[in-house]
Parts: C-alpha cells; structure tokens; sequence
C-alpha cells in the first residue's frame, strides 16, 4: 500500500497487476486511484486472484494502449477489449 500512495497523484495512464507468471489485470485511469481502489476490493476477481505486483505506464494514449495490453497480456480478469 506504501508504495502505491507514493505514486504521484493525477497521473493518468495503464497499469497492470500480476502475480508469478500470471496476469491478473490490465486497467487504465489515474494509476494511483485505480491501484488503490483494486486494493480495496473494487474488484472481486482482482481480490480472489491476489496479486503481488504491479506496473504502470503514464501515456496520453491509455485506451489504445490497454487494448493492446490486454490483447497481448490475456489478464484473467478482464478478458474483453473495450
């Protein structure tokens, strides 16, 4: 959690979560409210799934670019684009 509230605030962009050799979540928006909203249970395959780390990647293109990552990635928990 320390890590995530260390992130800088408003910056909008693409993060993902993971844990060993799997990808649990692609998403998009302002990293640091998403990271923490996903941290307190917004999402219930995301807690069920408990992963342990994350990337993120701020670019102005966030919808093309989490398409692409979710095409490339295949994150169990959110398998459309779009």
């Amino acid at each position: 959690k320390a890590t995530i509230e260390g992130l800088a605030k408003n910056q909008q962009g693409v993060y993902g979560l993971s844990k060993t050799n799997v990808w649990v979540y692609v998403g998009k928006g302002d990293i640091r409210e998403r990271l923490l909203a996903h941290l307190n249970g917004d999402n219930a395959c995301i807690t069920r799934q408990a992963p342990t780390h994350f990337v993120s990647e701020v670019t102005a293109s966030a919808d093309s670019r989490e398409k692409a990552l979710i095409k490339e990635l295949d994150p169990v928990c959110n398998k459309q684009v779009g």
